[in-house]
């Protein structure tokens, strides 16, 4: 494969994305997560939501500390590897980012600032408000990000002047049906990454015999929470396969590794999808069960991907492997869900140690969902980087060469890799040390200047009833 501007571009972009996506799907979780235990630490007055709460919110400091510093390469990204795809599409793409500056991420700093150094200078009430602010902060980033991305995948609202796309109809573009379908989709996944994390987070206390009382708050709640989104998550996700049935045929064959037409359509459970032939080798089919997943049917034609022209086609492999690692991951997690919360009602939970150390290794599934998801949508709206409208190799700078993309490759691979063993480190480290509540009052040397001095694990004594 020869190495082009184009192809460093694409791998650069891919892995700045798929590295970012981590920290803001877990944030957003954990946000939530936040949220609920404050609510029941003011209902209950109860000590180990509290002391709950405060561990989190320091990992979600991390976490979002180390998102922003990782998602703010990625706009500059537009500029010096996609400078035409900037210029043919910047009226819209550069709008919707930067309402995502201008909501979430003031609010989210300006309500962040009261979680870590307020609580003795506001009222109960107004630091859960604060909390909530935050949280809604994290979830209209993710809300303009998808916005943007959704455009890309099905351009709506959008007229042509001078070989630009402009604004049309702004409504068209917030309010598509494709948004709406794919913004819960995205949000949905994240909460479900907050909850396996903070499940596989108490289980592991639990195994350890340490901080029983918050552990069993932690896999209880994680597992109840998840229970709940799993089956309400495959259901968006079906909706979602709607849109794509619907809007990119040839990438929903791609998913399906359909190669020619078929009434009524077999589902292809497993294979491995070869372009060169256009079969699928060691395929495990249902027959019938493709025309019900794609059209409610019994009956209905499906369309093969030799329906379209090669160069319209997208990488079939990709697709085809990461949607079934994403339903794979799912299945997984709703049986845990379901099973963990069926002991925890029969109070068998805690007892069951297989169980715990299942949920404690399922915390990189909805990480491993995520990304395959997100694999299979952008991976599969090849060759297109506006679908239908614009080609990913028209949206290139056209000055970039090959040099340029693979220096900016090989150091944003070497600082984010830095970033990530930094960022486990000092979580695994979080983690050790556990739910402690040292950070009900925040240590003497934590100053607004020095945000993360808050995070400094210091001996002091722990005062838990009343305001400190």
């Amino acid at each position: 494969m020869e190495l082009t501007a184009l192809l460093l571009s694409r791998l650069q972009f891919a892995f700045t994305i798929s590295f970012h996506i981590i920290f803001p799907s877990f944030s957003i979780g954990v946000a939530a997560w936040l949220i609920v235990l404050e609510a029941l630490y003011l209902a209950t007055g109860r000590p180990a939501y509290r002391q709950v709460f405060e561990f989190w919110l320091r990992i979600f400091g991390v976490i979002f500390g180390l998102g922003v510093v990782t998602g703010v390469v990625m706009a500059f990204e537009f500029g010096t590897n996609w400078s035409e795809l900037s210029r043919r599409t910047g009226e819209i793409q550069g709008v919707l980012i930067s309402y995502e500056t201008f909501t979430a991420f003031a609010l989210e700093a300006s309500f962040f600032g009261i979680l870590v150094f307020g609580r003795s200078r506001v009222r109960p009430w107004f630091y859960l408000f604060s909390t909530a602010m935050v949280s809604l902060g994290t979830s209209l980033s993710a809300f303009w990000i998808m916005a943007n991305n959704s455009w890309m995948q099905v351009p709506l609202g959008y007229a042509i002047e001078n070989g630009s796309y402009v604004p049309a109809d702004w409504a068209a573009i917030i309010f598509s049906p494709v948004l709406w379908v794919r913004f819960p989709h995205m949000l949905i996944a994240s909460y479900l990454t907050g909850a396996f994390c903070v499940a596989a987070t108490g289980a592991w206390y639990l195994l350890r015999e340490e901080f029983t009382a918050e552990g069993q708050i932690m896999l209880r709640m994680g597992l109840y929470l998840a229970t709940v989104l799993v089956p309400l998550q495959l259901f968006f996700g079906h909706l979602t396969g709607d849109y794509v049935h619907r809007y990119q045929p040839v990438k929903f064959a791609a998913i399906e590794g359909r190669w020619h037409d078929e009434q009524p359509a077999s589902e292809v459970l497993f294979g491995f999808p070869d372009a060169t032939s256009e079969t699928n080798h060691y395929a495990i089919s249902v027959p019938i069960l493709g025309s019900l997943i794609g059209s409610l049917s019994f009956d209905s034609k499906e369309v093969g991907l030799t329906d379209f022209p090669p160069r319209d086609r997208p990488p079939v492999l990709i697709p085809f492997l990461s949607f079934r690692i994403m339903v794979g991951c799912g299945l997984v997690l709703l049986a845990l869900a379901w099973v963990g919360s069926y002991l925890s009602l029969r109070r068998r939970l805690e007892c069951n140690r297989l169980l715990l150390w299942a949920t404690f290794f399922s915390f990189p599934l909805p990480f491993i969902a995520i990304l395959t998801g997100w694999f299979t949508a952008e991976v599969g709206r090849q060759p297109w980087t506006v679908y239908g409208v614009l080609r990913t190799s028209e949206a290139v700078t056209p000055f970039l060469t090959v040099c340029a993309a693979l220096v900016s490759l090989l150091l944003f691979c070497s600082l984010y890799f830095f970033l990530f063993a930094f960022g486990t480190y000092y979580v695994h480290r979080l983690l050790r040390v556990g739910p402690v509540g040292r950070l009900v009052r925040p240590p003497i040397d934590a100053l607004p200047i020095r945000p993360m001095s808050v995070s400094v694990v210091t001996p002091r004594p722990v005062n838990l009833g009343g305001q400190p």
